[in-house]
């Protein structure tokens, strides 16, 4: 075996305040509370700096300064003026790329190669692609001539802080809404870096605002009048609460929610690059995916061979410093979320199946979690049908093509699936059969800003990404 010799990215690249105040109107203001939240590295516990939390009367200052500048400014502009700001936005942030990798990661936990090789040109992407749309809205297919929605009120999680961003605001912006967005309560410094990159960009003051906050800004946000569309991704709980108070008041709503995808393995497959993919499906970003292949549903006759080849892939994964190049497994986002991997993962074994993780060393400070699977697992078993989101993967078995479609489709929510195999009528009968918004043939994880994504059942609704995406922001 070779010795990794360690590789850090360098921190310096990043100048962290010691605090942040709101974003509201172009510049920044001190909050009307003197409520603050602090946001660690959750790999260290170290405090990284602290962040205002907003109240009511915040939250409505941001909505008056995104509708004015709704009415004054951005929905009178040509589409092709709004382009220029979405592409001068997308070049900055290429330019910008290294130190809002190393954001991300001190903030999130997540390895640095993941923030740098997947997080940054996805979120780049984003902007480029819906710059693009900008001034063809009329051949989207939703009409004529198609108009904007006015605000936009948009709620993203903390698994993917900056891309879950640009999903949100660049399809806004580029069908002439203004934006209120608030990060999560764990990680809001990206996005309080992409205020100072709007205003490096010379975007119009009010555009997009930002407030930060734990869940009762965002509530305030979701039922505040002059809202006139909703965005919210995080869980199928939180999903409930928003659709029953957006309910009747006209505002338009989507949601991207929970997720337990099926990573379907047939005997004809691959077997070294379904394990790959296996891996990617779960252990990226330690799980923290609304998507994650959570569900290994391996046929009887390749069983045994997946899980002696999975099992030593999993061996080779090295968990530690999210900065250092080499890491593949991250630190797990907080100390609540690592309580709830832990919980699950105990009700699993009591529930009768068994828990296999490599050897691994877990360090001393921070919120750890080791890869690990559960083997001899039931449909009726827990980790089988709640969302863990963690590092951790539930394998069943299946002997037919129809059988493994039931066990797939046997879940609460919808959002995504994976299918192994050699044979592309097998891929295009599965992904018929299949409740799942994204279906991926011998891959999985792979997104690209011209597809749609989205989910059925407890998985939410409403499309993002692709043409599909810009449906939820113009008023057709």
């Amino acid at each position: 075996m070779f010795e990794y010799a360690p590789a850090p990215e360098s921190r310096d690249v990043v100048d962290i305040p010691s605090a942040y105040n709101l974003f509201v109107n172009g510049e920044w203001v001190e909050s009307l509370g003197d409520d603050r939240i602090k946001t660690v590295n959750p790999a260290s516990e170290e405090v990284l700096s602290e962040v205002a939390l907003a109240t009511e009367a915040d939250v409505d200052r941001a909505v008056q300064a995104a509708r004015k500048a709704y009415d004054e400014v951005w929905s009178t502009l040509p589409g092709r003026e709004r382009a220029k700001y979405l592409f001068r936005i997308a070049r900055i942030i290429q330019e910008r790329a290294r130190e809002l990798a190393v954001l991300e990661t001190l903030d999130n936990g997540k390895p640095i190669r993941e923030s740098r090789d997947v997080d940054l040109p996805l979120v780049a992407a984003h902007f480029f692609y819906y710059a693009g749309w900008a001034d063809k809205l009329r051949y989207a297919g939703y009409g004529e001539s198609p108009r904007a929605l006015g605000v936009a009120a948009q709620v993203i999680p903390w698994n993917f802080p900056l891309l879950m961003l640009a999903w949100k605001i660049a399809p806004a912006l580029a069908c002439g809404n203004t934006v209120v967005l608030k990060p999560a309560e764990t990680t809001p410094l990206t996005a309080l870096a992409f205020a100072e990159i709007c205003r490096q960009a010379d975007l119009p003051p009010g555009v997009v605002n930002i407030v930060t906050g734990a869940g009762e800004t965002g509530a305030a946000l979701v039922r505040h009048p002059d809202v006139n569309k909703v965005a919210f991704t995080g869980s199928t709980e939180v999903g409930r609460l928003i659709a029953r108070q957006v309910a009747g008041t006209g505002k338009r709503l989507t949601l991207e929610l929970g997720g337990k995808a099926a990573n379907i393995v047939f005997e004809d497959a691959a077997i070294d690059q379904a394990v790959e993919g296996i891996v990617n499906g779960i252990f990226f970003n330690q799980g923290h995916v609304c998507c994650a292949g959570s569900r290994l549903l391996v046929q009887e006759s390749v069983a045994d061979e997946v899980l002696t080849a999975l099992k030593r892939r999993l061996t080779t994964l090295r968990l530690g410093d999210p900065l250092d190049k080499n890491t593949d497994i991250g630190a797990i986002n907080s100390a609540a979320q690592l309580a709830k991997i832990r919980e699950l993962s105990d009700i699993g074994e009591q529930e009768g199946a068994q828990r296999w993780s490599p050897p691994c060393t877990l360090p001393d400070r921070g919120f750890w979690f080791p890869p690990t699977l559960f083997t001899g697992v039931a449909q009726s078993h827990r980790i089988a049908r709640e969302e863990i989101f963690g590092p951790v993967l539930s394998v069943l078995t299946f002997r037919t093509p129809a059988e493994a479609v039931e066990k797939a489709n046997n879940s609460p929510y919808g959002l995504s699936a994976g299918v192994w195999t050699e044979k592309g009528s097998r891929i295009l009968w599965m992904a018929d059969r299949l409740r799942a918004g994204v279906v991926w043939a011998n891959t999985f994880n792979k997104f690209d800003p011209a597809s749609p994504f989205g989910g059925y059942k407890e998985s939410g609704y409403g499309r993002e990404g692709g043409v599909h995406g810009l449906e939820a922001y113009l008023n057709v």
